[in-house]
């Protein structure tokens, strides 16, 4: 019994040595499982945050610009040369609202053989608009109005009775007129836009993105009948048997700004836009130390009513960007 009992005995510290041995091992191999975990997890979350909050700047620009934006998205580029300045998500999808109305308004000019020629408004367009509580120039139906004046209704007061004049005097119907923006964006290169209506109201299907808007203004500028129109604070429209003194519209940025001086420039022109889902956006061009650049705005908190911080982040980069940049060299 005694060599029996040593035997179970040496047998039984064997076990309890393995048992030992395969608890390290265990905890050996969840602890560098863990570890590995860990570090993985860390460089995951690291990318997102670098993801989430790309913002490309250059030539000594503030990155603080970008981030103090109302605008989650945002372009600045130079028109002569195309160098990006500041790029917060210009790729990412907005609703461009309002901004639709720059396409509207250089298709419109592109196709017009004679921008005096007269453009009857006709009743049943006024219904859906006014149900939709579409922007309005102020032209009433059954008016006959000169092409020009309702180019000047698109962009200034942002006039979807004139949107729907034009498209249907020259397509015969917004849809038509809509197959031609959609046409012209892919001719401009504008791979993340479609439009589904000239006035920009909303639809789901009605998209873009700062930088494709931010290409369309660059091309309307060089018409110089659209550049006219865009930097125009106000424009008296020509007598009509309906308002025999006219319509003066005034400019939906301007009329938000105290001023156009910003530092060492002025901001010529631009349109606003908005929606609920689009929020506010603004296309705007100004033109500093003798160069001229554009800025395109979305989806800003706010409406018509709050603070237009969409134009109050068009003083923040027009004047902090070109300060940083002076300082920086």
């Amino acid at each position: 019994m005694t060599a029996h009992r040593q035997k179970y005995k040496i047998k039984k510290k064997k076990i309890k040595r393995v048992r030992s041995i395969l608890c390290v091992c265990a905890v050996c191999i969840t602890t560098l499982f863990l570890s590995n975990y860990l570090i993985n997890r860390i460089n995951q979350k690291t990318e997102s945050s670098v993801k989430s909050s790309k913002i490309i700047v250059a030539d000594g620009v503030n990155q603080i610009v970008a981030n103090n934006l109302y605008s989650s998205n945002a372009i600045l580029i130079g028109l002569d040369d195309n160098h990006i300045l500041l790029d917060k998500s210009s790729d990412e999808r907005i609703y461009p609202a309002s901004l639709t109305k720059i396409m509207t308004a250089i298709v419109a000019i592109e196709n017009l053989p004679d921008l005096h020629e007269m453009i009857y408004l006709p009743e049943n367009m006024f219904k859906k608009l006014y149900s939709e509580g579409a922007s309005m120039a102020g032209f009433l139906p059954k008016e006959n109005v000169e092409a020009i004046d309702l180019i000047y209704g698109v962009l200034l007061p942002s006039g979807a009775e004139s949107c729907i004049g034009l498209a249907q005097a020259i397509s015969g119907s917004e849809r038509k007129y809509v197959k031609l923006m959609n046409e012209k964006a892919k001719k401009l290169g504008m791979k993340s836009t479609h439009f589904t209506n000239s006035t920009g109201l909303h639809d789901r299907n009605h998209y873009s993105t700062v930088n494709d808007i931010a290409k369309l203004l660059k091309y309307a500028l060089q018409n110089d009948t659209f550049r006219e129109v865009f930097t125009s604070k106000r424009h008296s429209t020509k007598a009509t048997d309906l308002h025999p003194d006219g319509i003066t519209f005034h400019s939906t940025m301007f009329k938000h700004m105290s001023t156009e001086e910003v530092n060492n420039g002025i901001i010529q022109g631009g349109k606003t836009g908005y929606t609920e889902e689009a929020k506010l956006c603004l296309a705007s061009l100004a033109k500093i130390d003798g160069k001229e650049y554009i800025l395109v705005t979305a989806n800003a908190e706010g409406n018509p009513q709050t603070e237009q911080f969409n134009i109050l982040d068009a003083f923040t980069v027009y004047n902090q960007t070109f300060e940083n940049s002076a300082a920086s060299k």
